[in-house]
């Protein structure tokens, strides 16, 4: 019977035993499930936070691959426009380099002409300055054969700007009314031709003044004639003394350009004149 009791107690024993230690797994499963529970809530949170950052990474990448695909395009289009560019400036390089080439001809090509020019200039000058000091050296040879007719006033000689006058009054070279050289004229012109012959590059003309009464002779109907013939046959005269006729030139005035007043007796006289001008030939 004790022992019946025994094997009674020792199984109850052990059922309680079975039972506490069944009951504490369950409290520690318990235990690892909140903990797990917990966990996996903390996942989830985790996992939502990952994911909308995942969403928004995915956005920022969509748009910077969609910028990248912008800038290759707007590079591919500098790309396009540098190139363009490139040509048209080497295009431009190449025409101002045929421009400045041809313009560094064009100067120097100026340059020589203007070389040359002063070479002409200059020889030009020269040969002004020489006949400039012919025409001065037969105003001097004039003004020296000729003391006598300059210091009575019958004979002036004047030198301007490389052109030589004498001015030769009337009285002296022709009688009232007459065309023909007197001799006491032709005394006078005789001064005057070794100095004339020396000149080579001028030519001489014989001009014929009146002055503005009318002439009253059956041989000169009017002025013109007379100054028309007194100034040709001064030419001849001094052609007679060796002048090149080709050298002689005779021009009429008549009364038409004074020196003077003919209002005067002495103005009238001035106007009266031969003038032997050296001029440029033609």
């Amino acid at each position: 019977m004790r022992q019946i009791i025994y094997l009674v107690l020792a199984g109850l024993m052990a059922l309680a035993l079975s039972s506490c230690v069944t009951q504490g797994k369950y409290r520690l499963k318990e235990d690892e499930a909140k903990a797990l529970s917990g966990e996996l809530g903390d996942l989830k949170q985790q996992y939502g936070k990952l994911s909308a950052d995942n969403s928004a990474l995915k956005a920022e990448f969509d748009k910077l691959k969609a910028d990248a695909a912008g800038l290759v395009k707007e590079n591919q289009a500098l790309a396009k426009d540098k190139s363009e560019l490139e040509q048209v400036l080497k295009a431009k390089s190449d025409t101002l380099s045929k421009n400045i080439s041809e313009l560094r001809q064009k100067v120097a090509d100026l340059q020589e002409e203007n070389r040359k020019l002063g070479d002409e200039i200059a020889a030009l000058q020269k040969a002004k300055e020489e006949k400039v000091k012919e025409v001065s050296s037969t105003y001097e040879h004039l003004l020296d054969n000729m003391k006598s007719e300059i210091a009575q006033g019958q004979v002036t000689i004047s030198e301007l700007k490389g052109k030589l006058t004498v001015n030769m009054e009337a009285a002296i070279l022709f009688d009232s009314a007459k065309a023909d050289v007197k001799p006491d004229g032709i005394a006078i012109l005789l001064k005057m031709v070794p100095t004339l012959k020396e000149v080579k590059d001028k030519s001489i003309r014989i001009e014929g003044h009146t002055d503005n009464i009318p002439i009253r002779s059956a041989q000169f109907p009017s002025n013109w004639e007379l100054s028309a013939a007194r100034a040709i046959n001064v030419a001849k005269y001094l052609q007679q003394q060796g002048l090149d006729p080709a050298n002689l030139s005779a021009a009429a005035f008549s009364e038409f350009k004074p020196v003077a007043d003919n209002a005067t007796k002495e103005g009238r006289a001035k106007n009266r004149r031969i003038e032997i001008t050296l001029v440029a030939r033609d």
